[in-house]
């Protein structure tokens, strides 16, 4: 074929070539193709179709929660045993030679026809207890926040990807017109370590959380202005997106324009919905004190949990409740003591009233931090950090409670049966709710990503909904 042959066959030829690209990027890419909240279907039948997300930030406890430990308590104050090689437990802050160990101030009990053992630091949530999954073999690499964080929400030490939220979003849509189908609150200020547990990452913007205040205004300058009517701000909003539509067609690489047009969409509709949502006066009484809403110590959570439960009746796919503040380094007990006397009954309430409403079934409820603490002192009655073996809770959702997965070894530093990493953890979750995590992926920076990156091979999904 002559040079000239050559050239008009890919001047001819070449727009093909980028249509062939393009229908690959759309098939893989389904979000590029049409960057909407629509309802999707899962990849195979869903036993959960919401998901509320109980995080104890700063990392609670295992020893002192969900993980009793009857040998630490017999050695209270020793050493670690040699047969533990305290060499390797890879401590952040005390010097292994110097480690003591310290059992939990927290008596544990056996609650509902299961038995299931539970620190006297949540008697309440022992009640339902025959709900509950605890997995006490959970683990992972970073005993810092930032990226332990990461891995919890985002299934990644790196910063820049996408939430839990963000990806279940994306794979399932919304069910609602009128509110976010991704939902945060927070017993605490926003932190910039905090705002990436509900970001986007690398997926279109339309998918990242939105923050719910739970006093004022529920959604910063949701309302409308007392100069501005309804015909007005229609005008308003008509021009605005035209604009916003102009500008974005030249720069069809960039998702937050198309995002922010949606956005100003579904705020309008949310001016109505939002408020509404938010308002708890026409609770009954007994939904009330069920909360302790009018309890000092617990009414900010039980409002929290309260407005959870209000979310997912109306559609909200994903709800993410942060209680901050469980980093015991000093006086671990005390911290803890105080956390748990905030947001035990609210959490109780919240899985006592999702039941008798008939949501529970549909309602995927996962408590967990970003890691647990040592079963070692640190400082006054502090304990340090600790990824190598914690525990986390689930209910609801189609599982069978009143059980325990894995296992740590006899002093809680680290997994001795059915080890789950967070990875598999994040596997399960999406399972639980009709996605298969290795299919669940978008395309960015030359590879197909996911939630789960490589790895998340033990789904436990199964064992969950076993009796």
């Amino acid at each position: 074929m002559s040079i000239e042959s050559r050239r008009h066959f890919m001047a001819k030829s070449g727009f093909g070539f980028g249509s062939m690209a393009l229908s690959w990027l759309l098939e893989h890419n389904p979000a590029q193709a049409a960057e909407t909240l629509a309802p999707r279907a899962p990849h195979f039948s869903a036993h959960a179709k919401s998901v509320i997300l109980i995080f104890l930030q700063g990392g609670a406890s295992h020893v002192d929660t969900f993980d009793p430990k009857p040998v630490l308590t017999r050695l209270d104050g020793q050493s670690v045993p040699a047969s533990f090689n305290p060499e390797a437990l890879n401590l952040q802050f005390i010097k292994a030679a110097e480690a003591k160990l310290m059992s939990s101030r927290f008596p544990y009990q056996r609650y509902g026809k299961s038995g299931l053992e539970i620190s006297d630091l949540f008697q309440n949530l022992g009640q339902h207890a025959d709900d509950l999954a605890i997995v006490r073999s959970c683990y992972h690499e970073s005993f810092v926040h930032g990226p332990a964080l990461n891995l919890l929400y985002n299934g990644s030490i790196l910063v820049g990807h996408p939430s839990m939220g963000s990806w279940v979003t994306y794979g399932l849509g919304s069910e609602s017109d009128n509110l976010p189908a991704f939902m945060v609150m927070t017993d605490g200020g926003i932190s910039g370590r905090s705002s990436k547990s509900f970001s986007s990452g690398f997926l279109p913007a339309i998918y990242q959380g939105t923050v719910v205040r739970t006093e004022g205004s529920p959604i910063m300058n949701l309302a409308l202005p007392a100069y501005i009517d309804a015909s007005e701000q229609r005008t308003l909003l008509n021009g605005i997106n035209g604009w916003n539509r102009e500008y974005a067609q030249a720069r069809s690489d960039d998702s937050r324009l198309n995002a922010r047009v949606a956005n100003y969409e579904l705020a309008f509709r949310m001016q109505m919905a939002a408020p509404e949502m938010t308002d708890i006066s026409h609770e009954p009484p007994h939904i009330r004190e069920m909360y302790g809403i009018d309890d000092t110590a617990t009414a900010k959570f039980g409002r929290i949990c309260l407005l959870a439960r209000r979310m997912v009746e109306r559609g909200v796919r994903f709800v993410q409740v942060i209680s901050t503040d469980w980093d015991g380094h000093a006086e671990c007990d005390r911290n803890h003591r105080e956390n748990s006397r905030k947001i035990d009954k609210p959490v109780a309430a919240l899985l006592g009233d999702l039941k008798q409403r008939g949501l529970l079934d549909s309602t995927l409820v996962v408590s967990t931090g970003e890691f647990g603490r040592t079963p070692i002192v640190q400082g006054i009655r502090g304990r340090d950090h600790h990824p190598y073996g914690f525990s986390m809770w689930m209910a609801g959702g189609g599982i069978r409670g009143g059980k325990v997965i894995g296992e740590t070894d006899d002093l809680g530093f680290r997994p001795v049966q059915d080890p789950v990493h967070v990875h598999d953890v994040h596997a399960t979750l999406l399972s639980l709710l009709g996605l298969d995590h290795k299919k669940l992926t978008y395309f960015f920076q030359g590879r197909s990503r996911r939630l789960t990156d490589v790895f998340g091979d033990k789904d436990f999904s199964s064992r969950l909904l076993q009796a």
